[in-house]
């Protein structure tokens, strides 16, 4: 959901959520509005918390690498039953790098689930590994790390909010995961204006597994393997049971997130600078083109008639 800062009464300052199309009415929300939801929300059960998006938020999506927290909110949003048809779609970002055995669970979520839409973006002009290295250079992971977070989760993240609408997403996200998740919110607007809703941010891995076993929900073949957060091969190990569960993720370095729920990245800065600077060039040259206009017809104006015999 696109939001936006907007004007109040007093100091606060809030948020305003607008269609791309224009065929929906604006939704505000304050910041206390924001706080108020949130203590809400967490008096709800995640299918509750999912009931709600379903009556509230316009076009909303659920964002998924098909992890278990992702498949247990897509298997709750399945079996809810409310008098509102949830259909509530799915974006997977296929960055090329997946292991085999996620590419084939998504195959098996799909024919699990024929009802849920899975909408598949992958990094831009690029179809297969060949095309990605050919445009990138090879283990762009290893030689420039927030480069490759951009052209393979970012930007694409970024180009399916926009071709598909989206105003708002479910993700996967829990508070148990660590790092900068721990003190996520159930409801909570990115930088760029979007707002996420996590309905199992208060939900540990031990009560994820039930769920999922409870309600035999397919799942990742890794995880019989000792992987217990599975993102590219490239980034990811197995972890022991003492470990964090995303311990396994980008193991020996500084770094909990791939940059989709990040602040922007310093490559996604340094674009934006880019086309800050050129649209200024142009506002310049614009100018600079006019003024050299007027002071050639103000100086026309000025020289003396010519005198004719």
């Amino acid at each position: 959901m696109s939001f936006r800062s907007r004007s109040n009464s007093g100091n606060e300052s809030g948020y305003a959520s607008g269609s791309s199309t224009g065929s929906l009415s604006e939704v505000f929300f304050t910041r206390p509005h924001l706080k108020f939801l949130n203590q809400q929300l967490l008096k709800l059960s995640p299918q509750e918390v999912l009931k709600w998006c379903i009556t509230s938020l316009p076009n909303l999506y659920q964002t998924s690498a098909f992890g278990l927290t992702g498949l247990a909110i897509m298997d709750m949003i399945s079996k809810l039953d409310q008098t509102i048809e949830p259909s509530i779609e799915m974006i997977f970002l296929d960055t090329l790098y997946h292991f085999p055995q996620t590419l084939e669970l998504v195959a098996r979520v799909q024919q699990r689930y024929p009802h849920i839409a899975i909408h598949s973006f992958r990094p831009d002009g690029c179809a297969t590994t060949a095309d990605f290295e050919a445009k990138h250079g090879e283990r762009l992971w290893e030689t420039n790390d927030e480069l490759y977070d951009y052209v393979a989760k970012v930007e694409p993240a970024q180009r399916a909010y926009r071709t598909l609408g989206v105003q708002a997403v479910i993700t996967g996200r829990r508070r148990s995961q660590g790092g900068k998740r721990g003190d996520l919110d159930i409801l909570e607007v990115d930088d760029m204006g979007l707002l996420k809703v996590n309905p199992l941010a208060n939900w540990n891995f031990a009560q994820v597994q039930a769920y999922i076993k409870d309600n035999a929900v397919p799942t990742n073949d890794l995880l019989d393997q000792g992987y217990r957060s599975v993102g590219d091969w490239h980034s990811t190990v197995p972890v022991t049971d003492s470990e964090d569960e995303r311990a396994g993720r980008w193991k020996g370095k500084n770094k909990t997130e791939c940059g989709i729920h990040n602040k922007k990245s310093r490559y996604a800065q340094f674009l934006q600078e880019q086309e800050q600077q050129r649209q200024q060039a142009l506002s310049d040259a614009i100018q600079n083109g006019l003024k050299i206009e007027n002071d050639a017809a103000e100086a026309q104006e000025l020289a003396p008639a010519a005198v004719v015999a």
